[in-house]
């Protein structure tokens, strides 16, 4: 194999043969291909894209690169996948109240791309929480839980954990195929029968467009049922932070808030209307409005929050344990007007400039920094408000103060506040 080659004929646009997509990735896998190789592949495909074909076979490549969970036949397996957004933390109140529903969620997670924060890193700021299982530990917590946010073990779509973390230093994470095999090739080696994804629009994910979030849910939807797995999406907005908390220490303390149905409006309404439309796609529940009836009085109930303090306890981790959060900086505007725009990206990049995100491979996260963002689109805002408050200890504090100050549009006129669910495929 010429890998060379390969990444050149995808760099003039060419349809790889499948031979040639097989022995890529294996050899990726195998560490004879390098990352440097394969991140000019992964940049060639950033522009050229690939074909639908294409991206099926990588995907199916990138699962048989590694081992796949197999699980009884009386078992219900479902999954959520989110493409990621700036306050994100629907999974960690979505999976807990979906083992409460009797399926089970093998929740396989990543960490940081981009701007957007990443599942794990927002679970490592639970005391003693562990991410790193070995696949039987893994599958024993899924049974007993009924759910595990993990992140993929060494044997699950290895050549995927290796392109994850290189797509995120590269400036290739917003490639349609990239995100499609990236995201499905760790599903199927879930073993699922069914998954709903979230597809997010706007200033605060990957896919900036609407045009551009239905062109990656129907090739991901049609992906996945080629494959075998019951496949649905949810295109949703992210044109502004999803809740007030955006961090790690503070999503989780926000997700805790939605399982005690006391959390921001905007992230309970997206967990309830994925979980309800899964569950309706599984056969467990026969309608929408019963579907979402039942999650609601788990919730009231506190079961569901109490299956996600038992999960966190398997994974050696405490949920009661207060989680630092850094000193509160409070950042006022000094003007008025009607919130017109928020530049979600610009927020994202505070938190990784106060060291709650990453810019290399490798870097350690403070789990402590964070952002209450306190206004949305359509909202209001006199001179002198509060915006937002900046958790953090550091000078950096100071460049993110800017950066977030730098996010809000402001209109002398009333604006509508943007539909949050945009459509359904």
């Amino acid at each position: 194999m010429n890998v060379a080659q390969i990444i050149a004929a995808k760099r003039d646009g060419k349809i790889l043969a499948d031979e040639d997509i097989s022995r890529l990735v294996a050899g990726y896998a195998d560490h004879s291909v390098p990352d440097y190789q394969m991140s000019a592949f992964a940049m060639a495909v950033y522009f050229q894209g690939m074909t639908t074909h294409e991206t099926a076979v990588f995907t199916k490549c990138m699962v048989d690169s590694g081992e796949r969970l197999e699980w009884p036949s009386d078992h219900t397996v479902v999954d959520k996948h989110s493409t990621g957004g700036i306050g994100d933390k629907v999974s960690i109140a979505l999976a807990p109240l979906l083992a409460c529903c009797g399926v089970k969620v093998p929740k396989i997670s990543g960490r940081g791309l981009g701007v957007t924060g990443g599942t794990l890193d927002k679970m490592e700021s639970i005391t003693g929480y562990r991410t790193e299982l070995k696949i039987d530990e893994f599958r024993s917590i899924v049974n007993q839980n009924g759910c595990s946010i993990a992140g993929a073990s060494k044997n699950l779509a290895p050549a995927d954990k290796r392109l994850y973390a290189l797509r995120d230093v590269t400036g290739t994470v917003p490639s349609p195929p990239l995100i499609t095999a990236s995201i499905l090739s760790k599903k199927f080696a879930e073993g699922l029968d069914s998954l709903i994804l979230d597809i997010k629009w706007g200033t605060g994910a990957f896919m900036k467009t609407i045009d551009q979030a239905r062109e990656l849910a129907e090739l991901m939807v049609h992906v996945g049922n080629e494959m075998g797995v019951k496949t649905s999406a949810l295109i949703t907005d992210m044109n502004q932070p999803l809740g007030n908390m955006i961090g790690n220490a503070v999503e989780i303390n926000e997700a805790i808030e939605v399982l005690r149905g006391i959390g921001p409006s905007d992230v309970t309404e997206v967990v309830l209307a994925l979980a309800s439309r899964l569950l309706v796609q599984s056969g467990v529940h026969s309608d929408l409005q019963n579907s979402e009836q039942k999650l609601n009085q788990l919730i009231e109930s506190g079961e569901a929050l109490n299956r996600l303090a038992a999960m966190v306890e398997s994974h050696g981790g405490d949920l009661l344990t207060e989680r630092p959060v850094a000193k509160t900086n409070p950042l006022k505007l000094n003007q008025s007007g009607f919130v017109q725009q928020i530049h979600a990206h610009q927020l994202g990049l505070a938190i990784i400039e106060m060291g709650g995100g990453r810019k290399q491979i490798g870097d350690p996260i403070d789990h402590s920094i964070g952002i209450e963002f306190l206004v949305r689109i359509g909202d209001r805002i006199e001179a002198g408000q509060p915006i937002a408050n900046i958790f953090c200890e550091t000078a950096a504090a100071d460049h993110a103060a800017k950066l977030v100050e730098s996010s809000i549009t402001l209109t002398p006129e009333p604006i509508d506040s943007p539909k949050l669910i945009v459509e359904a495929i």
